[in-house]
């Protein structure tokens, strides 16, 4: 086999090495891995570690035929990629939260004609807004997003949520669930041409497992 499969480092990676595992693919390499990006394995896959948000990059341009990457990702970035398969794991939402108490959305808009929206995922934050006919004005902010209405900077954020524990901690509550997200293996257009059958096979045994 001669793939190049791209995987997330941070909280997708352990499970996806997991899910790759139970699908036959031998990972063991990846978790000796230490600071190495690239781990070839003899007779086998090439494996490359990138930051969540750089997967689609590398996918989309062919220096991967395979990623494994967030739901909320892809529908931030639209790479032009195949999406094979939802891999199941991962699982989060993306959520309009604000402060706990009365919810500031109407009001701001009333008044001010827009809500302020502190997010890092400044394309879903604005289409979630268009979609549902209210006026948003984003404020990108990348790191800790739930500071931002704390301080006056916004009226409310743009995140994903697993647990809620974060917001609960800083007294914000979820207002409006956006879209929920898992984890996706993607595939560059062109080498899933030239190795379709490969590919199948793959998505077939990621299929397999979940069953």
């Amino acid at each position: 086999m001669e793939l190049r499969i791209c995987i997330p480092l941070g909280a997708l990676f352990e499970e996806s090495l997991d899910a790759m595992a139970a699908a036959g693919l031998p990972v063991e390499p990846l978790r000796d891995a230490g600071r190495r990006l690239i781990v070839v394995v003899p007779d086998g896959p090439t494996y490359i570690t990138t930051r969540p948000s750089d997967v689609p990059t590398y996918v989309e341009s062919g220096a991967a035929d395979l990623g494994i990457v967030g739901r909320d990702v892809l529908l931030e970035t639209q790479p032009d990629v195949y999406e094979l398969a939802d891999l199941g794991f991962g699982g989060c939402r993306m959520s309009w939260c604000t402060p706990e108490g009365d919810d500031p959305t109407s009001e701001a808009i009333e008044r001010f004609g827009a809500v302020r929206v502190a997010t890092k995922y400044v394309n879903c934050a604005e289409r979630f807004f268009d979609g549902t006919g209210r006026k948003a004005d984003i404020v990108e902010v990348n790191g800790s997003v739930e500071l931002a209405p704390l301080v006056g900077l916004s009226d409310g954020i743009v995140d994903l949520v697993a647990t809620g524990r974060t917001l609960r901690e800083n007294g914000l509550v979820e207002r409006e669930e956006i879209f929920a997200s898992t984890a996706r293996l993607i595939a560059n257009r062109v080498s899933h041409k030239m190795q379709a059958p490969v590919m199948d096979d793959l998505v077939r045994l990621f299929r397999d497992t979940r069953s």
